[in-house]
């Protein structure tokens, strides 16, 4: 997919087909306005009819209007002109790109983007347009013997702007965004692997695979090692399964040498059966994404490598596969963190904290900056926030604000939650220093308390993307979030460190 820009007129443009919006009630946009009265009101005309009445995400072909080089026009409804706020603009966009994908039209030039959308600027409206774009077309095929026959591609998205300045300075924007969009790819398509073919050797191998490309230096610890090194957390969790787990480490070198990193770790459950304590079987097929915390560690250091960052950052991924065979570890079994806290494990169906334990204390090694770190970690995150906002902890205040800064910039959201002392309670054990969750139930909170205890010596932040990470029901698969947010965090922080 190829994103330009252009300011000439509209009417001249020979291109497959042009989109422009309508407001509710039939009232047109500037573009569609200005298409209208070089066609002779074609527009005006088909709306008269009652064929489009500017309902959000109602789209109407208009092929071969007079006066006009574009072979088609589609128009695509934006409801109230008082409520395009970000969301409807996605919505817009999204359907527009559906719309599109049916015309057989082989470029498109959007004019979507020059609306006014709640007070954003110009780049976040071509960056958001981008990266909707690229959501919408994209399709996780690769397992299938026949991929289902699609029209001809939409291989080349215009943007039309007015001025002249604005062309010079998208060209930037767009080389961001189409680089943040590889990395959500990438992020995806690791996400929707089932669990027999992602498993933890298979994650190293695309991290070399990775490191290989873009120039990662790539460290892939064994089983042997991992236990060498007194990580009997991740040890544990992967006792049950004969899969082998893996400690990968990828770090890209884009700052001073003596510059200290930005450490993203991704929990890389490949698949969550809940080991003894099993999960319920309805919808345990969509486990294999819960690994999607170390998918979006991928994505985001591919972005920071294709936007090449000023920026050191070292990404950590404990992998893991959670069974429940005859060497599963039992609920009431004691193990010593590489930490040398010692943990009771109460549920098996808790090990994301516990791969998470071990990689957040190898993590020290490296003296972060700061430490991110990501996991669908809690369904209790997906009650508390939906499918909307990520959930965001941390030892930090400032820090949290980066990143909520950052979530919103991307519009890959993020909600603040409390990691009070008074959470900390809840961990007691009668024969090891915690336990891996309290007696009265867990939550979100709690979780986040259980890492906390492993991040005393760098600032942390924890983002709980249970509910964000992928989606259910029709149209189930991964999403890619975070790595806009991870992204735009990582840009803002490369701003603060000179290269070398």
């Amino acid at each position: 997919m190829d994103f330009v820009v252009k300011s000439e007129s509209l009417e001249k443009q020979r291109t497959g087909c042009i989109v422009v919006g309508v407001y509710e009630g039939g009232r047109l946009s500037p573009s569609a306005m200005a298409l209208d009265t070089a066609s002779g009101h074609a527009i005006n005309a088909a709306l008269s009819r009652g064929d489009l009445d500017g309902e959000l995400g109602m789209t109407l072909l208009l092929p071969g209007i007079p006066n006009v080089a574009a072979e088609r026009v589609l128009l695509v409804g934006l409801g109230p002109e008082d409520e395009l706020v970000e969301s409807s603009y996605h919505t817009a966009l999204c359907a527009a790109t559906r719309a599109l994908s049916t015309t057989g039209a082989g470029e498109a030039t959007l004019c979507i983007n020059e609306l006014p959308v709640n007070g954003r600027d110009a780049a976040w409206k071509i960056e958001q347009a981008v990266l909707a774009v690229t959501d919408t077309l994209y399709r996780f095929d690769k397992l299938k013997s026949a991929p289902p026959k699609q029209k001809r591609a939409v291989t080349t998205v215009v943007f039309h702007v007015a001025d002249r300045p604005t062309v010079a300075a998208a060209g930037a924007v767009i080389d961001q965004a189409e680089s943040i969009a590889a990395g959500i790819t990438l992020a995806r398509d690791l996400g929707n692997l089932p669990g027999n073919v992602c498993t933890p050797s298979y994650l190293a191998d695309q991290a070399r695979e990775l490191g290989s490309v873009h120039g990662f230096e790539v460290t892939i610890l064994d089983q042997a090692e991992i236990e060498k090194l007194g990580m009997n957390a991740i040890l544990a969790v992967g006792k049950g399964s004969r899969q082998p787990p893996t400690l990968i480490v990828m770090a890209y070198h884009g700052g001073a040498s003596d510059a200290q990193p930005v450490v993203l770790v991704g929990k890389g459950i490949t698949f969550d059966t809940g080991g003894i304590n099993v999960k319920s079987a309805s919808e345990m097929d969509e486990m294999k994404f819960d690994m999607c915390g170390a998918a979006s560690v991928f994505g985001a250091l591919r972005a920071a490598a294709l936007m090449k960052l000023p920026l050191n950052v070292v990404g950590i991924i404990p992998a893991a596969e959670n069974m429940p065979d005859g060497n599963a570890t039992r609920p009431g079994d004691v193990v010593t963190t590489m930490s040398g806290q010692t943990v009771e494990i109460l549920d098996t169906d808790s090990e994301g904290r516990l791969v998470l334990a071990d990689a957040l204390t190898y993590a020290e090694r490296y003296t972060p900056a700061v430490l991110v770190d990501v996991a669908t970690l809690t369904g209790a995150v997906v009650t508390a926030l939906g499918e909307i906002a990520s959930g965001v902890f941390s030892n930090d205040d400032a820090l949290v604000r980066e990143v909520l800064a950052a979530g919103d910039r991307a519009w890959d959201r993020a909600w603040h939650l409390p990691l009070w002392h008074e959470y900390q309670d809840m961990f007691k054990s009668d024969i090891a220093d915690f336990a891996n969750v309290g007696p009265r139930g867990d939550c979100a909170i709690t979780a986040a308390c259980f890492l906390s205890r492993f991040t005393g010596r760098y600032p942390w932040v924890h983002l709980d993307i249970a509910g964000t990470a992928s989606m259910t029901g029709e149209g189930k698969g991964a999403t890619g979030r975070p790595v806009a947010l991870l992204a735009h965090f990582l840009a803002g922080r490369s701003r603060q460190s000179p290269r070398s």
